[in-house]
């Protein structure tokens, strides 16, 4: 059993730069994907991005694209979300989830196993 703890989330301007964190306890997460995904009041969650377990290979959202970056340090067990020039849109809670298929990058979030309860990221104009 894996358990994520995300934190990081504030209310930021427009523009502004952000760090996420998730920590993982239970069992080392080195062989695991992992993902950080969002989801907004009335929407659907949707994929913002994936690092494989070794951290060589990485998987973006368009909406992400040159913007985030996704991390991990496994000796830490913790992966990390940097996010630079902040939009509102991309006001959402923020989730990070563990896929113990090794090597893979999904984007569906069926696709993984454990979830971190989010936490909330709030861009005003």
């Amino acid at each position: 059993q894996v358990q994520l703890v995300e934190s990081g989330g504030r209310l930021v301007q427009a523009g502004d730069s952000l760090r996420l964190s998730c920590a993982a306890s239970g069992r080392a997460i080195n062989t695991y994907t992992m993902g950080w995904f969002r989801q907004a009041p009335g929407k659907e969650k949707e994929f913002v991005a994936a690092i494989a377990w070794g951290g060589a290979r990485t998987s973006y959202a368009d909406s992400a694209k040159d913007r985030f970056t996704i991390s991990r340090d496994n000796a830490k067990n913790t992966v990390y979300l940097q996010m630079n020039s902040l939009k509102p849109g991309d006001t959402a809670v923020y989730h990070c989830a563990a896929d113990n298929v090794i090597g893979a990058l999904n984007i569906r979030p069926t696709s993984y196993e454990y979830w971190g309860q989010g936490t909330q990221v709030t861009v005003s104009s």
